[in-house]
């Protein structure tokens, strides 16, 4: 190798390495600030559980965290469930209007999330519904089904539909058909639809802050106020336990994958 080229592959390892500093740095400061003896998080102060603790008798806190897993597991059953359903139709049948619907289901993507979320409070006061922990769910189902759809309708382009067509040749029924065939194949779609949906909603803030009744505030809401007063070691604590529930959704995801997997090639 020319002393140009090793030049250059220093130079791009030297860029990568800078561009994960940049990212986790912060991420890594704050999980180790989470554990700071000092309640003004200023300087290093010595090892300490006492913030994690105090997080264990903190009602507002777990309040607010059952709020956040009745949120996004209620929304993510139901996205994931229509979601699943619609990439279905739009892979498998002829619907009207297709390229319209399938042009619908990208909107809630790219739409900024507080012209959502102002949009969702005007149907509900104009319905004169009055907000509460429900009215977060049906929103939170609102932005989901867009991911679950993309997410399954991507799974099921990867499907050679011969495999449904031959089943149909040798006398399964529809619904024979798709439980036995369509479904087992992509259900690894539906899962990771499933996790990134509730991923998703149990992060969100701008959506809820707009749709969220009194005494329906999640997690996301209870840390934005407890900022307000200065960032404390307990804020990064709370921090901590959501990083560690997302990484722990992800590396599940992923260990499903490696068994499948496997699973596919010893068969």
């Amino acid at each position: 190798m020319s002393d140009t080229a090793t030049k250059s592959s220093w130079l791009l390892r030297f860029h990568v390495l800078l561009t994960y500093i940049f990212l986790y740095a912060p991420i890594i400061v704050l999980v180790i600030f989470s554990f700071n003896s000092d309640h003004r998080n200023a300087n290093w102060q010595g090892f300490t559980l006492h913030w994690y603790s105090n997080l264990m008798h903190n009602e507002a806190v777990q309040r607010a965290l059952f709020n956040s897993l009745k949120v996004g597991l209620s929304s993510t059953l139901i996205a994931t469930t229509i979601g699943s359903m619609a990439a279905l139709a739009l892979s498998r049948y002829e619907v009207p209007c297709h390229k319209l619907v399938g042009f619908l289901v990208f909107v809630p993507l790219v739409i900024p999330e507080i012209v959502m979320g102002i949009s969702i409070l005007t149907l509900y006061l104009s319905l004169s519904i009055p907000l509460s922990i429900y009215t977060v769910i049906f929103a939170h189902v609102a932005f989901c089904i867009a991911y679950v759809t993309i997410t399954v309708r991507s799974r099921l382009a990867g499907i050679d539909p011969c495999l449904e067509e031959a089943a149909a040749d040798l006398g399964a029924t529809r619904w024979a058909t798709f439980r036995l065939i369509t479904f087992p194949q992509m259900l690894p779609g539906i899962i990771s639809g499933a996790l990134l949906s509730f991923t998703l909603s149990f992060d969100d803030f701008v959506i809820t802050f707009f749709t969220a009744g009194v005494g329906s505030g999640t997690l996301p809401m209870t840390i934005h106020s407890m900022i307000r007063f200065g960032i404390t070691p307990e804020i990064n604590a709370i921090s901590t336990i959501m990083l560690t529930l997302s990484l722990t959704i992800m590396g599940g995801m992923r260990l499903y994958e490696q068994y499948r997997t496997r699973r596919l090639k010893a068969q």
